[in-house]
């Protein structure tokens, strides 16, 4: 029994959770993030993105079952191994999705659209989307899409186009990455992915560099036109001394730690070790800093210097 009920949370990957962290990205970057109000709105919203992506995860693994058992990884998983019989995790999956909308119930009805998007989007990409060149790479990043709209949906806030443009080619450079990753794992264990039969290393390496150069430079656009401006009397003082020491922008403060980020992924990705790019966020060293070195300027950015 104990050993079932850790199938059932295994199958659920809750790893893959911190990816839904995106979606208090609209309440971060427009200052809210000590809103009691709106962030206790986005934690549900959050907890139900969980639940409705679990619910997404267990149904690919159905899916995926009989090729997951030749992939060297995926073979562990707990259906494809048989450790979780298929009508225990059906189950599952109905109880995750009620979980979902009786959470989300009080929540905006745009939001509820985002929920229902992204569960067609699952749906479609474990039935044959991720077997289909190019459109499994857009599939994975229009899923990211998704989640930062329905956390701006839930709370009402804009979006600059410039930050929309930012986390689409961010997530077609992870998407990429996990690709290219998983083509180096088929070299020693044969295609265990349809897509992956119709893709060259060399294709996915262009891919992998020409997202990561739009990743960085979408990022830098956003910090140029969208930089709050210092507001602080120190700040106003220094612009008083003289132009020179006048201070605006400063969210492009960011942009070397983005792109040093974007190099030690991307070092990662040629290395093969990215195929699970969730994973490689919470353990490699570099990356750690860099994100969280990242968060702070941010941070200080919008909450300290234009306050």
């Amino acid at each position: 029994m104990v050993d079932l009920s850790i199938q059932i949370i295994k199958v659920a990957r809750p790893i893959h959770w911190i990816k839904n962290l995106s979606l208090f990205a609209a309440l971060f970057f427009t200052s809210n993030l000590f809103n009691p109000t709106l962030f206790r709105t986005v934690f549900w919203a959050f907890v139900a993105f969980n639940l409705l992506s679990s619910a997404s995860y267990v149904f690919n693994d159905i899916i995926d079952a009989e090729r997951d058992k030749n992939h060297p990884v995926k073979r562990n998983r707990p259906i494809a191994s048989g450790k979780l019989p298929i009508s225990i995790a059906l189950i599952e999956i109905v109880a995750l999705l009620a979980l979902t909308f009786i959470l989300s119930a009080k929540l905006n009805f745009l939001f509820h659209l985002s929920l229902i998007g992204y569960l067609v989007l699952q749906i479609l990409y474990s039935l044959f989307l991720k077997n289909i060149l190019g459109l499994d790479i857009l599939s994975i990043a229009f899923g990211f899409v998704i989640r930062i709209y329905a956390g701006a949906f839930v709370i009402n806030a804009h979006l600059s186009v410039w930050f929309l443009l930012c986390v689409i080619s961010t997530a077609l450079f992870l998407a990429s990455g996990k690709r290219r990753s998983e083509l180096n794992v088929t070299n020693t264990s044969g295609i265990t992915r349809k897509s992956l039969s119709k893709y060259s290393r060399e294709l996915l390496n262009s891919y992998v560099t020409m997202f990561g150069n739009a990743a960085w430079l979408s990022w830098a656009l956003y910090s140029f036109f969208e930089s709050p401006r210092a507001s602080l009397n120190v700040w106003l003082f220094l612009a008083e001394i003289s132009k020179t020491t006048t201070i605006d922008k400063m969210l492009m403060a960011t942009i070397p730690i983005t792109i040093y980020g974007i190099m030690r992924y991307e070092s990662i990705i040629f290395e093969g070790k990215s195929e699970a790019p969730e994973k490689i966020l919470l353990t490699d060293n570099g990356l750690i800093t860099s994100v969280v070195l990242w968060l702070l300027v941010v941070y200080w950015v919008l909450y300290s210097v234009a306050v």
